[in-house]
């Protein structure tokens, strides 16, 4: 057997020490919305997700602007029918931590969104993490999370700013015992009870609801409403 030179020794060392670092650190997926790519990300489209939201989600609510962002539409094809928009993740993501830089719609009876989402229709228990603007007062989000469809943890914070006037970054870190929300870097609501375990799909909505008036307000069929995303980012542990 041929002996490695020093050379070649150090830099055989040095790609194992490289190795086994990277195993542990992590790794980043960085999506820039500019511009639609079915191998990682999926328009929904021609389902409704219920009576409570009273939409159907269309392909062509999903568009990239001239600037590079993803603008997901509310919009009113014939009279009291709606529709949203919604793009969603082809793969399935774990803990860690998820970020968005994104400007919600403003307006009563509707919901700008970025969450974390799997159930049934993927053959599982349905895991969820979310943020939420509720366009009837976007100087707040919620933030809330469903394990095995237990929710009821509805957490509504205080920006101090108008978030559909601008983007802003919003993040939560997904670990096995805890959740934390950040708005712009800083830490605003900790969960650390009943937290979902389950992988899924990164996602981001706009709807509006009926029936739900004591959470949403009543909507009141203006459109056409935006949500736009600038872009999304998962680094996992």
């Amino acid at each position: 057997m041929k002996k490695k030179t020093g050379l070649a020794f150090m830099a055989s060392a040095c790609l194992s020490l490289l190795l086994s670092v990277n195993a542990f650190a992590g790794w980043t997926f960085w999506e820039p919305l500019t511009y639609h790519n079915p191998s990682t990300w999926q328009k929904a489209d021609g389902y409704s997700n219920g009576s409570m939201f009273n939409c159907t989600w269309r392909a062509n609510n999903v568009n990239f602007t001239n600037d590079g962002k993803l603008r997901l539409s509310l919009t009113s094809p014939s009279n009291n029918k709606f529709d949203g928009g919604e793009y969603r993740s082809t793969n399935k993501y774990g803990y860690g931590l998820y970020e968005v830089s994104m400007k919600p719609a403003k307006n009563t009876g509707i919901v700008s969104s970025f969450f974390t989402y799997t159930g049934p229709s993927d053959g599982t228990q349905w895991d969820e993490i979310d943020i939420e603007f509720l366009g009837k007062d976007t100087t707040k989000v919620q933030f809330n999370y469903y394990t095995n469809g237990v929710g009821g943890h509805e957490k509504i914070v205080d920006l101090g700013f108008d978030a559909s006037q601008g983007f802003h970054t919003y993040a939560f870190d997904w670990q096995a015992g805890s959740i934390k929300w950040y708005v712009d870097g800083v830490l605003k609501h900790t969960a650390t009870s009943n937290i979902p375990k389950t992988p899924g799909k990164i996602m981001m909505n706009i709807w509006n609801g009926i029936g739900v008036d004591s959470w949403l307000g009543s909507y009141n069929g203006a459109n056409p409403l935006h949500a736009e995303y600038d872009w999304v980012k998962y680094t996992s542990n």
